[in-house]
């Protein structure tokens, strides 16, 4: 677990990285220009990040799967060698994942506008000013994020439906508290994650609403990441022990 949770906070990190510094640039010097090779670079490391979580988030829930259903086995089942296969497998899948959008996107002339209507460069408002026709680069979003989000997705419904079924089965409340709270961090993380997702790209470019996504993009960009650390360090009793011996 600990080795997704580091992957996880290089993701948090890279984030508030990607958007924030520019963000506060912005509202600082009011100097509003980004150059069309940078809010590429913005939106292409923003998609890649974003794929590269939802993988590694079904990857935690299999590893929950695992702990919970078949504990004798974890060992063998979750070995090193796996979960360094798994990590690696999201970030590259990850790094693949933008790269149609952005090949479409260059080719797109913004001739009507070049107010992006955003605090970054993303997917709604770039397609919102473009003049030329934007069917291929919304055909490809659905396709490439809906598959990757939806067997992502079905991956980690199948696995908590297998953990609460095992949990159900234990004989003493005491063990299945002990056994649920190991997931709860989890299973926050992951709700907080696909309810912005959802909110935010699974639907059409025409239902954009600048003030609403502006909204669920910071919650997305600035929230998460901020509450990742904090939901996965109060769960965790080696962390707490910390706390108390520094208090002491």
């Amino acid at each position: 677990m600990y080795i997704f949770l580091m992957n996880l906070s290089v993701i948090d990190i890279a984030y508030t990285s990607n958007i924030l510094p520019n963000l506060l640039k912005i509202l600082l010097t009011q100097h509003k220009a980004i150059l069309f090779v940078g809010c590429m670079f913005q939106l292409y490391f923003f998609i890649s990040l974003a794929s590269t979580e939802v993988i590694l988030l079904a990857a935690m829930a299999y590893d929950r799967y695992v702990a919970i259903c078949r504990p004798l086995h974890y060992v063998s089942l979750m070995s090193l060698k796996l979960c360094k296969g798994l990590a690696t497998s999201a970030w590259v899948i990850g790094l693949l994942d933008p790269t149609g959008h952005i090949a479409l996107l260059s080719k797109l002339s913004f001739c009507a506008s070049h107010d992006i209507n955003h605090f970054f460069c993303d997917l709604s408002p770039l397609l919102k000013i473009s003049c030329s026709n934007t069917d291929d680069v919304e055909m490809m979003n659905y396709i490439v994020g809906t598959l990757l989000t939806l067997v992502t997705f079905i991956l980690t419904l199948i696995s908590y439906v297998l953990i609460i079924s095992t949990i159900l089965k234990i004989q003493s409340s005491h063990g299945r508290h002990k056994a649920f709270s190991t997931c709860t961090s989890h299973l926050t993380c992951i709700s907080i994650f696909y309810g912005t997702i959802i909110c935010l790209y699974m639907r059409p470019a025409s239902s954009y609403y600048p003030e609403q996504d502006k909204f669920f993009a910071l919650l997305y960009i600035v929230l998460v990441p901020l509450l990742n650390p904090i939901i996965y360090t109060l769960k965790n009793h080696e962390f707490k022990d910390g706390i108390k011996k520094m208090l002491k």
